[in-house]
């Protein structure tokens, strides 16, 4: 490839970056709104990260917050007490793009925001129903991400 083949193939890829990331919370927002799975990072009792594939959150704030139902006897409910600190992760594996994100993650078990958040679908996975005392909710709060697109990262802060 001559120099100015490999100089107009670096500017294309430039431009798809600043084209992609211009806007990165609709972006990144976009991006965890396509995809069908969603995976939640805890730290386990010795320090090592647990990984688990969820539904998508059940409520999205921007890129900062977001909001997902578990069973309260989950062991992610311990180790989340235990130790907030958390990761999760959304990729779309067709364009090969993904975004991680680090912050702190909460239990949540305040019934105002559970009766915010309940659908009544939510039944097939707690017979109880919301005060069946099965379901109980996460809420992650990130501070910080990471966007993989065109085989580079980005770092990026969340405010």
């Amino acid at each position: 490839m001559d120099n100015a083949a490999g100089n107009e193939k670096m500017n294309r890829s430039k431009r798809h970056k600043i084209r992609d990331m211009r806007n990165s919370e609709e972006t990144i927002g976009n991006l965890i709104d396509k995809q069908s799975v969603s995976f939640i990072s805890s730290v386990d009792e010795s320090g090592y990260p647990n990984t688990k594939a969820m539904l998508p959150p059940v409520k999205r704030e921007g890129v900062k917050t977001f909001y997902w139902h578990t069973n309260s006897p989950s062991m992610r409910i311990k180790q989340y007490r235990n130790n907030p600190r958390a990761c999760v992760y959304f990729c779309d594996k067709r364009f090969f793009l993904g975004v991680m994100l680090k912050g702190i993650m909460e239990v949540v078990e305040d019934i105002e925001t559970k009766k915010e958040i309940w659908k009544d679908e939510f039944s097939m996975y707690y017979q109880g129903g919301m005060d069946g005392g099965d379901f109980i909710l996460l809420k992650f709060t990130a501070e910080t991400g990471r966007y993989y697109s065109n085989f580079k990262s980005e770092d990026f802060k969340i405010k």
